[in-house]
């Protein structure tokens, strides 16, 4: 049986002010936290908590024990600044003020 080649993958982190996009190539089998540790996102922005910060691939949210696939993109999430439902009742009333 023939070797798997290495996977193309991409860890990414972003914040208002700075973006971090890092191409990577693994080994079949790097879950999500290996792929996170090898990009260097951790030292770039000492801030992460993986304890508390969730983590995804295109979006959803996975574990860092995920095994990835070929092209996955690793995204870790920041808190929210604000809840969405809050959001969106100040939208609404400031329309409805407006009307």
């Amino acid at each position: 049986m023939a070797e798997q080649a290495e996977l193309q993958v991409y860890v990414m982190y972003a914040l208002p002010q700075n973006e971090f996009i890092r191409p990577l190539r693994v080994a079949p089998g790097t879950t999500v936290g290996q792929a996170i540790e090898q990009s260097g996102v951790l030292a770039a922005f000492p801030d992460i908590n993986l304890v508390t910060q969730p983590v995804g691939i295109y979006g959803k949210k996975k574990t860092l024990e995920t095994a990835l696939r070929d092209r996955d993109r690793v995204e870790i999430y920041r808190p929210l600044v604000a809840d969405p439902k809050d959001s969106r009742r100040k939208r609404a009333a400031k329309k409805q003020a407006a009307a």
